[in-house]
């Protein structure tokens, strides 16, 4: 199997961690996730921006640099746009060469953005270092060689290994069959080594997945299959078994499927998956977008892992909507770095919610704002009440201009004192259920957090508007610092 042996320089044996190199030699990111809520507060984002399958022209998507310091004289602009060099990628999610897991390792650096193309399959490096407002492409690993390869497609999440490598999921096989679904190991130089997981041991379905090595544990979570999601969303899909409901957990040290949790009814569509920060501890949630529940899983006295639903959203009753009743849609969501609180939107309610989670069994609620959704004032659609009333939510506008979609993507900074949203989900699933959006674009949102009380606040002077964009409305998704966050540093 591919990468057994370089991962093995990781992970010894559960309990027993190696990093790259000694502690008391700096690499990147951050010793500890409490050192990393220390860090400096974040001046650049960098936002994915799809033009796939909604410009006329047929645009390439592109990466935005949006500069979000105050003290600049360009706050609140997008000072760059990387486009791809293809047409048709649908860039999605990234993630990095290399995090605070080589944190030990003088000669690592986190200078590429690892971007992979949901759609085409295609996987771009991003040299960050050079020029942090203007990133410029380093390499492009190619779809076909991916499949030739390893038979897989469709990438999505990545992350670094604490070995130099980097590991990256895929929803599928060319032909978008979730049974092709698999994990790509490329080396630190972006060379294709095969699959990561042993022989026959690939999930059921395919989407992201976080790994605890202290654990010797790796869990993944399953979306659809791609031949059904590429296509918007189906209600029948579900029915006909197209679409997952169950976690994957993997032994970290050698890539071997040795638990199927199945989520049943109530964890449908399981998505973003986080351990807790903090590498020590055994739990974790993941966010299950149609039921739109919060599961909690987690590590038992035998061994086995287990878990149970923490957080419901209950669905509402509508009117003039497909359905009569509309699920939240838990489509993603955060944890803070000291696992103090954790964040989750429903994109098609419309709002953000923060909860408490010290006690990780009992989440408590302690903000929720709403900033757009299909229930908004305005919308043609209207929930009924307990006592029958109908009734719309209030939702704030921004310099001017009224909130459109849903809140969809979040990224947090690294002190937990703003939480910034965007709000396209699937260029495809967007058309779907918010076409406002493609024919207006996207955009961004900033909420001010309160970290001792709990809470949330609208930023009234923060909007950056991508229905603005020089070649027409875009839509924004992932976000991600320079310097690494919340979502894309793991430690071990």
């Amino acid at each position: 199997m591919a990468g057994a042996v370089e991962l093995d320089k990781a992970v010894a044996a559960e309990g027993e961690v190696k990093t790259c190199c000694a502690q008391e030699v700096k690499g990147p990111g951050y010793a500890s996730p409490l050192d990393a809520m220390k860090g400096p507060r974040e001046a650049l984002i960098y936002v994915t921006c799809v033009y796939n399958g909604i410009h006329e022209k047929g645009k390439p998507d592109y990466l935005a640099t949006v500069d979000v310091d105050p003290n600049s004289p360009t706050y609140l602009q997008i000072i760059h746009r990387l486009p791809a060099p293809y047409v048709g990628d649908e860039l999605h999610h990234s993630g990095w060469n290399a995090c605070s897991s080589c944190h030990g390792d003088p000669s690592t650096d986190r200078r590429y953005l690892i971007l992979p193309s949901l759609l085409s399959g295609r996987i771009y490096v991003i040299d960050t270092a050079t020029d942090p407002k203007a990133p410029a492409v380093h390499r492009v690993v190619e779809p076909e060689d991916i499949v030739r390869e390893t038979g897989l497609a469709y990438p999505h999440t990545s992350h670094c290994l604490a070995s130099g490598d980097i590991l990256v999921s895929c929803l599928g096989d060319k032909d978008g069959n979730a049974a092709g679904s698999g994990f790509l190991l490329l080396d630190s130089d972006f060379n294709i080594k095969g699959r990561w997981e042993k022989p026959g041991h690939s999930p059921l379905f395919g989407y992201d997945y976080w790994y605890q090595p202290r654990h010797n544990t790796m869990i993944s979570t399953s979306w659809g299959a791609p031949s059904a999601f590429s296509k918007g969303f189906n209600l029948d899909h579900v029915a006909n078994g197209l679409y997952g409901r169950h976690l994957h957990v993997y032994n970290w040290s050698d890539g071997e499927l040795k638990q199927t949790l199945d989520l049943g009814d109530t964890g449908l569509l399981p998505l973003e998956i986080r351990f807790l920060h903090d590498p020590s501890k055994d739990t974790g949630f993941v966010g299950c977008a149609l039921t739109s529940n919060m599961v909690r899983f987690f590590k038992t006295t035998d061994g086995s892992w287990s878990h149970e639903v923490v957080i419901s959203v209950e669905p509402l009753k509508v009117k003039n909507w497909i359905l009569p009743e509309m699920p939240g849609l838990i489509t993603d969501f955060l944890i803070s770095l000291d696992d103090r609180y954790l964040y989750f939107v429903n994109w098609l309610h419309g709002d953000i919610r923060q909860y408490n989670i010290e006690d990780p069994r009992k989440p408590v609620l302690t903000g929720q704002l709403w900033v757009g959704g299909l229930i908004q004032k305005g919308s043609d659609i209207v929930y009924i009440a307990e006592d029958g009333a109908q009734a719309q939510f209030e939702v704030p506008e921004l310099k001017g201009n009224r909130l459109r979609g849903g809140p969809q993507m979040i990224q947090l900074s690294l002190d937990g004192k703003r939480l910034y949203a965007t709000n396209s989900l699937f260029s495809v699933w967007d058309k779907q259920f918010y076409p406002e959006i493609v024919q207006k674009g996207a955009h961004m949102i900033q909420i001010d957090v309160d970290t001792e009380k709990g809470g949330l606040k609208l930023n009234p002077n923060f909007f950056v508007d991508f229905g603005l964009e020089p070649d027409g409305p875009s839509l924004a998704h992932e976000m991600r610092y320079p310097g690494g966050d919340c979502t894309s540093d793991i430690w071990i």
